[in-house]
């Protein structure tokens, strides 16, 4: 039941298009371009959970988002903004 409450980083990342594919998200992370709640990882396989807070050194500038919610699955990108919520 605990595993209901958590993704893996890679996986949330692809579901909320901030990444094409997993592939583009594990290069993401392993480059030290994530930080769950400040704190530098380089682990795609990190669990989220909602409230996280994650700071994103993406291609078209650095994002910062709190975790809203956990996707199952990848959406259309109305669907996967409302699992997230841009900070400033």
């Amino acid at each position: 039941m605990e595993d209901q409450d958590v993704l893996r980083l890679d996986k949330f990342l692809v579901f909320t298009r901030f990444c094409k594919t997993r592939s583009v998200a594990l290069e993401l992370v392993e480059q030290g371009g994530v930080r769950i709640n400040r704190q530098p990882t380089e682990k795609p396989h990190a669990k989220l959970r909602p409230g996280d807070v994650l700071t994103l050194a993406l291609p078209q500038g650095v994002k910062v988002v709190e975790v809203l919610a956990l996707p199952e699955q990848r959406g259309s990108a109305p669907v996967a903004q409302a699992f997230y919520r841009e900070i400033v």
